[in-house]
């Protein structure tokens, strides 16, 4: 039979229960396949424990027999990188085990991150113009340490065929599913998700993320006009007034906006107007008109559609799904 061996590897500052969470996943997917199909590769978990005195990874079963196993690491076909509850891995301590994981890629390793383990995946340089999601509140430092990825938070998952990134810290759940899918198929997938009485993959990040401005950017003027538009919500959008609150012309001001925050004056405006809107729908009983009305919207069919670009969900479907 026809073997699938995932690594998933133990780095400094990882979420154990990641970890954990992972195997039992990929176990539950293993039970769940049919004995019969023969098609249908075995899989097998192993963690690989980064070696604190040389930095490289060596493999150790899950059961922790103590042997090394450095044979087994190498025939890994997948290396997870699970989330973190410390702060981002600094490059000093990811460099070598990045460099382990570099080599691996070139001999046709599929390599996937979640959460904070963009940041490791990231230091192989192997992102350099692809695009990556990571946790939302992680995106911007991301960015900021790493110019040539692309960074999309909005997304859960980003499958690349040979990386995948998974955003939110429970989101290594997606990417098990991704890979179960991949591997068992969509069957075997769907049956482990209803096992664990989780969502199949299609969720988007954005529907649990808000909206964080950029506002370290340096440009004191354009700082002007973002605390403007926060004061009024997002309310005031003529660009003569915000050109006038940052105390430049016109369409210098909409050159140096974009640059500094990363967005139209328009588009940073109207996401301002949906968390304020994501916060009514939430907590009041507001009927979805007057939300609409409430954060500067007098056609109540153009903030639906506002929203829904936004968020990825109607301000119905996110009453449904978030209402406290």
């Amino acid at each position: 039979m026809r073997h699938v061996t995932i690594g998933v590897v133990v780095y400094p500052g990882v979420q154990m229960s990641a970890v954990l969470g992972l195997t039992d996943l990929f176990t539950l997917a293993e039970r769940l396949a049919s004995p019969g199909e023969a098609a249908a590769p075995h899989l097998v978990v192993r963690h690989l424990v980064a070696n604190a005195d040389v930095g490289l990874p060596r493999a150790s079963f899950f059961d922790g027999d103590g042997q090394d196993h450095g044979k087994e690491a190498a025939e890994c076909g997948v290396l997870l990188l699970p989330p973190s509850l410390e702060p981002p891995i600094s490059s000093e301590v990811a460099a070598p085990i990045a460099q382990w994981l570099r080599a691996r890629h070139a001999e046709g390793v599929v390599l996937g991150s979640v959460c904070g383990g963009a940041f490791l995946l990231a230091e192989t340089g192997l992102l350099s113009g692809r695009t990556v999601t990571t946790h939302w509140t992680y995106a911007q430092a991301l960015q900021d340490r790493y110019p040539g990825v692309q960074v999309d938070a909005d997304r859960l998952i980003i499958d690349g065929g040979d990386i995948i990134s998974a955003g939110g810290l429970m989101s290594w759940v997606d990417l098990g599913l991704i890979l179960v899918n991949r591997f068992l198929g969509p069957v075997i997938m769907a049956e482990t998700a209803r096992m664990m009485l989780v969502d199949p993959p299609g969720r988007e990040q954005r529907y649990y993320s808000g909206f964080v401005p950029r506002l370290t950017h340096g440009d004191a003027a354009i700082l002007k006009a973002q605390h403007f538009l926060q004061a009024n919500e997002g309310k005031e959008t003529r660009v003569s007034t915000l050109a006038e609150q940052a105390g430049l012309e016109e369409r210098t001001f909409l050159r140096r906006f974009q640059k500094a925050t990363g967005l139209t004056a328009t588009d940073y405006a109207q996401r301002l107007r949906v968390a304020k809107a994501q916060e009514l729908l939430q907590f009041t009983q507001q009927p979805i008109e007057r939300v609409a009305w409430h954060v500067g919207y007098s056609d109540s069919g153009s903030f639906r559609k506002v929203f829904h670009r936004i968020v990825g969900l109607t301000p119905g479907e996110y009453r449904q799904r978030f209402h406290a």
